[in-house]
């Protein structure tokens, strides 16, 4: 339906001081802290992660050495979806508008509503990365206590009892993350990158991260997560966490959170010759997701 001269009563009269709701901030890109991006040539993606060898036995002298056998340890699916949004003024209201272009001002708000929906489906990954209705490769949640190894075993990347954001479970979590395995019981070595946090923890984080002495102490210890620089990369803010308890840690386990762009935002426009309208729209094909769990570490809180 297009947007008529009825529905622009206000802009079409004399006398008015200003125009707004249109004008606020264009939303950041704020996946870019989380999400590695690719770009796509394909209708969907798939990425499967490879169970390598188990640690080398000793060759003894005059022996045969042995060998392993290699596998696929699972299959992760990014399947693109297509975003796209629009409207359509009549001629008449471009007409009889008095005030500003119709079309640069809605042009705008087009813009804001795309990059909204951006980046709720990207804080979507992590909003629903605790509830068992979204399963990654493996088959179970992002965050699990038993995202399972080929070798038998599993591996966890929440804590065993969710916790708040706080120095003890901040410490806890760096510990957790040094002792991940890989497929085959190989320790990885992985390490923290950057905290994840909802505006809420904002200043709970800078505490934890940048103060030099312990947080809440009347101790005259040092920060030991500000003095190992364990979290080098700081803490970024998502603002589209619906958890206000929910923390992150990105570690630097590769092909871990992943953000392919099969087609990036298009915008065009054109007219109607029956009658005049015009159209514009805006348009972009993308996908967000895991491949390897262990590239992000997370815990819901408590509340």
């Amino acid at each position: 339906m297009a947007i008529s001269r009825a529905q622009l009563l206000k802009e079409l009269l004399p006398g008015l001081n200003a125009l707004f709701g249109l004008e606020y901030s264009r939303y950041g890109e704020e996946h870019k802290e989380i999400f590695e991006t690719e770009s796509s040539d394909r209708s969907f993606e798939e990425e499967t992660k490879l169970s390598g060898f188990g640690a080398a036995p000793v060759k003894n002298e005059g022996e045969a050495i042995s060998y392993d056998n290699a596998q696929e340890a699972w299959t992760a699916r990014y399947n693109h979806e297509t975003i796209a949004l629009g409207f359509s003024i009549t001629e008449e209201a471009i007409e009889d508008n008095l005030y500003d272009s119709l079309s640069t001002r809605y042009t705008k708000a087009l813009a804001r509503a795309m990059a909204y929906t951006k980046q709720t489906k990207a804080a979507a990954v992590l909003n629903n990365g605790f509830s068992s209705s979204y399963t990654g490769g493996d088959g179970v949640s992002l965050f699990n206590s038993s995202h399972p190894l080929t070798s038998g075993g599993v591996v966890a990347n929440t804590p065993a009892t969710q916790a708040d954001l706080n120095e003890t479970a901040l410490e806890a979590a760096v510990i957790q993350i040094a002792a991940w395995t890989d497929e085959r019981g190989l320790f990885l070595a992985a390490k923290p990158r950057k905290m994840i946090i909802p505006s809420d923890l904002q200043f709970v984080a800078t505490r934890l991260l940048e103060t030099e002495g312990r947080v809440g102490t009347a101790d005259n210890d040092l920060n030991a997560v500000k003095t190992n620089g364990a979290i080098p990369e700081g803490y970024a803010i998502n603002h589209w966490l619906t958890d206000s308890d929910a923390w992150f840690l990105t570690t630097d386990v590769p092909n871990g959170l992943k953000h392919f762009t099969r087609a990036a935002m298009k915008k065009s426009m054109d007219g109607d010759f029956d009658t005049g309208n015009v159209r514009y729209k805006a348009r972009e094909r993308y996908s967000f997701g895991w491949s390897d769990p262990l590239g992000v570490w997370g815990t819901s809180g408590l509340a």
